[in-house]
């Protein structure tokens, strides 16, 4: 394929993932194709450019655009005016060089899931004494305004951006679950347990956080998920439908997903319910359903399920 194409080896291995030798972890690649970067594309002519990325790049801090995850293959947002958004890049990249790809992954989505559920309390539902999440919505509220306009939100909608919104706080947190050492706090004694909820409500932004029984996917995680190993992605990249051929990518956006895609941006506009739409999305679902999680007849089950305990957690205990 070299001599076809008067293309080094090295360069047709960088973009055919397929034909490296030894072949990569799959596993740790995002099984869809995906635009990347509007900067590092331009240079490369005849038409969009689709990348196999990583899970764990979701900006790329050269040029300082969102670039994850995938959604309808939307362009993602500069960031110049959300440094900390590159910065968290940074950090999830030291994270991964630290505690290894698998735990990170589990670590990030789980993140995700709680910062989304704390940003899909209505003022009426939240409690007015829940700092937590009085300061979070404000702060995500901002960068979602920022990322999708008001009155523009069927034009730039996208729940990639939705994500970025969040991604500086989901880092954060995603630090501590990636950890061995939190890990094993988190599910010892009463005395080890306090030190891991102090150390989650100082990065949630409230010093008085109490594990619930229910309304809480961190005691949901504490219970039921801590102890037990990281969840793997549901798929790979060389499993995946229409990707077994080299060189060949499934980029073309189906109508279903297109339909889906205009009904999420329609309901979004009108309700601007952004935690909800990070919750529903396909990328956290392995951390919504787990392979020991108890069966449900819905995926709107399925979240309940992950912010409720068997255990019933009261506002004393820790």
């Amino acid at each position: 394929m070299s001599a076809l194409t008067g293309r080094p080896p090295g360069h047709l291995a960088s973009a055919l993932l397929e034909l490296r030798d030894p072949p990569p972890t799959w596993e740790a690649f995002r099984h869809t194709p995906q635009i990347g970067c509007l900067r590092c594309d331009a240079r490369h002519p005849g038409g969009p450019v689709f990348r196999v990325l990583p899970h764990h790049r979701y900006v790329c801090t050269r040029h300082r655009y969102w670039i994850g995850p995938p959604d309808i293959n939307d362009r993602g947002p500069h960031l110049e005016i959300a440094p900390e958004v590159v910065a968290a890049q940074r950090w999830h990249l030291r994270l991964v060089r630290r505690h290894g790809w698998p735990a990170v992954y589990d670590a990030v989505l789980t993140a995700f899931m709680i910062c989304a559920n704390l940003w899909d309390k209505n003022v009426d539902e939240a409690d007015p004494d829940d700092g937590a999440v009085a300061l979070n919505q404000m702060v995500w509220n901002v960068r979602s305004y920022v990322f999708i306009s008001p009155h523009t939100e069927r034009q730039t909608f996208s729940a990639s951006r939705l994500f970025a919104a969040i991604y500086p706080e989901a880092v954060s947190i995603a630090a501590l679950i990636a950890s061995p050492t939190w890990r094993r706090l988190a599910a010892g004694d009463d005395k080890q347990l306090s030190r891991f909820t102090t150390e989650i409500g100082w990065r949630l932004g409230d010093p008085y956080y109490q594990p619930r029984s229910e309304h809480d996917p961190i005691a949901h995680w504490i219970e039921q998920d801590c102890w037990r190993p990281p969840s793997p992605p549901p798929t790979t990249f060389a499993a995946a439908p229409g990707h077994r051929r080299p060189g060949h990518l499934a980029t073309t956006v189906t109508r279903s997903s297109q339909t889906r895609h205009d009904k999420a941006a329609l309901w979004f506009s009108r309700k601007r319910r952004p935690g909800r739409v990070i919750l529903f999305h396909r990328t956290v679902h392995p951390v919504v359903i787990r392979e020991w999680s108890i069966p449900m007849e819905t995926f709107s089950g399925a979240i309940r399920q992950s912010q409720c305990t068997t255990y019933r957690f009261t506002d004393n205990e820790t």
